[in-house]
């Protein structure tokens, strides 16, 4: 309790009538995440994180979703100013497992669960929560390949490697060059975000990270990152390419060639950035192998 910050317990008080008297976990990853238990005995997730104006579409998504029965966390408030930070509450839904592995079988598994995830947010308007996540940035404005992310261009470019510079910047030419319409996808469609019961998809975490790109290419990030437990990671082609083709059975509707090609690119550019990252921080190199051994192929199958 004594290391939560200093507005939490009378933010809960004012937003939820009761404050903290106790902490169930902690995170910090790209938000800070309260699990707290309130003295009214309720069970909360308290979510804050520097915001650009995404987080009010994020959470309404996410509300309409819950509404309609999709196995998601039910916001408690809508999203808050507290200081530079978006604050909002949710309930605890805690339970299920991580469903783990990167073969062709769970792709396949994972894919009808997002096919049916993309569904339901089709029904969905909001304003699109821009920019986009920065591992699905490869629309930014900017004259390099990665979009601007202070924290990351402060640090030593020349650590990455150059054929990930190359490849991300062949992928992002692709996905740009289609010139396909938007929607509004959830673009962190991995296991470790991913909970199941009894074979069943029980809860769908981390809607901060919906964005607003053509369906193709969040399906084809999702086709590669859909294993990713703990570091990211890349799928296997093969896997990929089944979690593509169950994605498209499950939503009753073909890609075009144009939108394969830009699918296959958009799991590459995903990784590239995971790459970087890995370099400029000195982390074991998960995405930056796959890359490696991947890029080729991927490339090809994307016409890049």
């Amino acid at each position: 309790m004594n290391d939560l910050p200093d507005w939490l317990p009378a933010w809960c008080l004012r937003r939820l009538g009761s404050e903290p008297e106790g902490v169930l976990f902690r995170l910090q990853q790209t938000s800070m995440v309260f699990g707290l238990r309130l003295a009214g005995g309720a069970d909360v997730v308290v979510k804050a994180r520097a915001d650009g104006g995404r987080a009010a579409s994020c959470v309404t998504a996410q509300a309409r979703l819950a509404e309609r029965g999709f196995p998601c966390a039910r916001p408690l408030t809508p999203v808050t100013e507290v200081g530079s930070l978006a604050v909002h509450a949710e309930e605890f839904r805690p339970g299920g497992e991580v469903l783990t592995g990167d073969s062709p079988e769970v792709a396949v598994r994972c894919a009808e669960m997002f096919a049916g995830l993309m569904a339901e947010l089709a029904e969905v308007s909001v304003e699109p929560p821009l920019p986009s996540p920065r591992w699905a940035r490869w629309d930014h404005g900017g004259a390099g390949t990665w979009p601007a992310i202070p924290y990351l261009d402060e640090q030593d470019q020349s650590r990455v490697p150059v054929h990930v510079v190359e490849t991300a910047e062949r992928a992002r030419r692709r996905i740009l060059a289609a010139g396909l319409p938007r929607v509004l996808g959830h673009a962190d469609f991995e296991a470790q975000n991913l909970r199941w019961r009894d074979g069943r998809l029980w809860t769908v975490h981390d809607w901060d990270s919906l964005a607003w790109q053509p369906e193709a290419a969040l399906v084809g990030a999702a086709s590669g990152a859909f294993a990713s437990s703990g570091q990211p990671t890349l799928a296997p082609v093969a896997s990929s390419a089944a979690f593509l083709e169950a994605y498209q059975e499950a939503r009753g509707r073909a890609f075009t060639g144009v939108e394969l090609e830009v699918a296959w690119a958009a799991s590459l550019w995903t990784a590239s950035h995971n790459a970087r990252y890995e370099a400029l921080y000195g982390q074991r190199p998960v995405s930056g192998d796959a890359v490696a051994t991947q890029a080729a192929e991927r490339l090809r199958r994307a016409g890049a």
